[in-house]
């Protein structure tokens, strides 16, 4: 799977680490950058992901920052994007068998390298289950500014 990667400078080492591990799992994976953990601001980084998996059908984003948030929010702005800032491993599989996420975003300053390591692999594997959530997830994918 092709999977793009941002993070802002409070997100840079967890983005590090998971970006090694989606290649380790086989992933054919793009990071747009930071280079470093200067300062650098999370919405110029949410857009960039988003911008380049809305248009690349199948492709899908990782996003991290401080809390997952405000990056998560600024990729939510751009149409087909659905963002889901997840907290656990139940949360990761639900995102993708319920709402299709397509990207995946995560906070370094909350949530532990080891389980988002976890969670990382789990929102990979895991299928949109379809059915009655497709009506829902076109829904979304029709609201517009």
């Amino acid at each position: 799977m092709k999977l793009f990667a941002g993070s802002d400078h409070a997100g840079f080492a967890l983005k590090t680490r998971l970006v090694a591990e989606a290649r380790r799992l086989g992933h054919e994976v793009e990071d747009l950058g930071p280079a470093t953990a200067d300062r650098v601001d999370y919405p110029d980084f949410g857009e960039r992901v988003a911008r380049a998996v809305a248009a690349a059908p199948g492709a899908r984003g990782l996003l991290c920052c401080g809390s997952g948030i405000g990056i998560g929010i600024a990729a939510n702005k751009v149409a087909g994007i659905r963002a889901a800032t997840c907290w656990d491993e139940a949360s990761a599989r639900l995102s993708r068998q319920h709402n299709d996420a397509n990207v995946l975003a995560l906070g370094e300053r909350l949530v532990p390298e080891d389980l988002a390591v976890r969670m990382l692999a789990v929102w990979l594997e895991t299928p949109f289950e379809g059915g009655r959530h497709a009506e829902r997830v076109a829904k979304l994918d029709a609201i517009r500014p």
